[in-house]
């Protein structure tokens, strides 16, 4: 990815006039004109990493697998958040790990942290990079150097079982790398967040991601058979069976522990065959409540689509802010909402027909296939879009959270009051959208976008309002992270989440595995 904005450059996106002056009239934003940034330019802060620790690391994985070029330490100074490129753009000097070393075996991978746990080097393992809650920051707590471990040359799939539908992948694999090398035999990981495109296998994991087809085909910890996770301590193999009632299953601990356990180098997934048959469809709703409800039943009552989203007023006003129509139905306004259903043609059709049953019921007015398709295009572009605000002078982030369906309605208003309130300082209020992006038998997850005037210090700006609304999660009974993970942004609610006892065992845990603390220091554990 680029080093100063999500994705492959090629596909920025520029900001139409017209979407200037409505940024500038309607939030107050000074329209500004990105210049061009060279890398080259940006100062960071001098390697602290000795000579004879790299030549060390060097002969374990390779002289050309440890760098510390400043391209390569730019490249992994941390994740993609707003904050992230925010400091980007700064021209203070910049903390970045002082190398990159790029093991290729588990060996090679069990060597370095050996080596580093004697030397006292912190290690963070870098997937995608596509962190957006400080999952890589650099952070160096009581090391003096700290190095970015690259898991890229874990990019192979290393075995396929057709009959048992189980596949096992290098960590390193990405998103579209899974789908094209499962694709070859006939299967899909059906794994598809936002950061698809850049995020890999062993990030999925070791982050608890959900994608947007999670309604069909569960959060990834659901895909996951078994974990190769190469410690201080030692290798763990985890997930013997489909299911075993062998003790707690040790997988957990390491499915979502964000690199701060061990690395993982492998997992073992469940995959399914490539759908025979795709229906979209889009939904209309008066409101998002009724559409709340309507999603509710869909999932209570059994007709779950592999895709199933909702829109709040704000989110589809702007959805429908080009045009009047959506395929073949006037909109004027409610609540847009998805569905894909994937399967057979049979079984996706006999899907279908019961799921239109039961939203119709619920007030929803199909809009045909158009918005499902539309949405599918684009469904990856989002944080590009991001980006070119950011550029123009308008402050852009996103937060998730999710909660009970009982508790859904009071959450949303608790969240959106909070951020409106929390970034109104400059005069213009914010505008803040809201999705309903997984869903549950029990519960839901809400995503809120923001876009507002930067202020002077726009850093400042965006904690100030995120750690307002972090405690109005917590105080209005919802998660402080559904699918972003911790890292360091959501750290400070994480006693509050777990309890005390729950801090105290993540901690007997860390100093089992790896009681040097080297592993991203600094993340998840309070």
């Amino acid at each position: 990815m680029q080093w100063d904005a999500w994705g492959a450059p090629e596909k920025r996106k520029v900001l139409p006039d017209g979407i200037k002056n409505l940024l500038h009239q309607a939030l107050g934003v000074e329209i500004a004109e990105a210049g061009e940034r060279n890398p080259d330019d940006v100062v960071l802060a001098p390697s602290a990493l000795h000579e004879k620790d790299q030549a060390a690391l060097a002969a374990i994985v390779g002289d050309r697998f440890c760098s510390t070029a400043h391209t390569d330490r730019l490249l992994r100074a941390g994740g993609k958040s707003t904050l992230d490129l925010l400091r980007r753009r700064s021209t203070e000097p910049q903390n970045a790990p002082d190398a990159v070393i790029t093991p290729g075996t588990d060996d090679e991978v069990s060597e370095v942290l050996r080596y580093c746990t004697e030397n006292s080097i912190a290690v963070v393992p870098f997937g995608g990079g596509t962190s957006v809650v400080g999952g890589l920051d650099p952070v160096r707590d009581r090391f003096a150097t700290v190095v970015s471990l690259d898991l890229r040359r874990f990019d192979a799939l290393l075995d396929l079982d057709a009959d048992s539908g189980v596949a096992t992948l290098g960590a390193g694999v990405t998103g579209p790398r899974a789908e094209e090398l499962l694709g070859a035999h006939g299967f899909s990981l059906g794994h598809f967040p936002q950061s698809f495109m850049f995020a890999t296998i062993g990030g999925f994991a070791a982050t608890r991601s959900s994608g947007q087809a999670s309604a069909g085909y569960g959060r990834f910890e659901d895909m996951v058979e078994g974990l190769r996770v190469v410690s201080p301590a030692g290798t763990l193999d985890t997930g013997r069976a489909p299911a075993s009632a062998a003790g707690p299953d040790l997988g957990e601990l390491f499915v979502g522990s964000e690199g701060t356990l061990g690395v993982i180098t492998r997992v073992r997934v469940r995959v399914h065959a490539v759908p025979e048959a795709t229906v979209r469809e889009g939904w209309n709703f008066p409101d998002f409540e009724t559409g709340a409800a309507a999603l509710r039943a869909l999932r209570q009552e059994g007709a779950v689509p592999a895709v199933l989203r909702l829109s709040d007023e704000a989110e589809t006003g702007v959805n429908l802010a080009t045009t009047d129509k959506i395929g073949d139905e006037a909109v004027a306004g409610g609540c847009l909402a998805i569905t894909t259903f994937e399967g057979t043609a049979a079984h996706t059709a006999e899907r279908v027909a019961e799921a239109r049953a039961v939203l119709q019921a619920h007030g929803g007015t199909s809009l045909g296939a158009d918005p499902g398709n539309s949405w599918e295009h684009g469904r990856f572009d989002a944080p590009y879009l991001r980006d070119s605000l950011l550029d123009a002078g308008a402050l852009c982030e996103t937060l998730e959270t999710s909660t009970h369906w009982g508790n859904l309605a009071a959450l949303r208003a608790a969240v959106t009051s909070t951020l409106t309130s929390a970034l109104s300082e400059q005069g213009t209020p914010p505008l803040v959208l809201c999705h309903i992006s997984h869903t549950y038998s029990t519960g839901a997850s809400l995503y809120f976008t923001v876009v507002c005037a930067q202020a002077a210090n726009p850093l400042a700006q965006w904690r100030k309002a995120k750690t307002a609304a972090g405690d109005a999660i917590v105080a209005a009974g919802g998660t402080i992270t559904h699918h972003h993970a911790v890292g360091t942004d959501h750290r400070p609610w994480m006693r509050k989440e777990i309890g005390d006892l729950g801090v105290t065992i993540l901690r007997a845990i860390k100093d089992a595995v790896d009681p040097a603390g080297i592993l991203n220091p600094g993340k998840l554990i309070p």
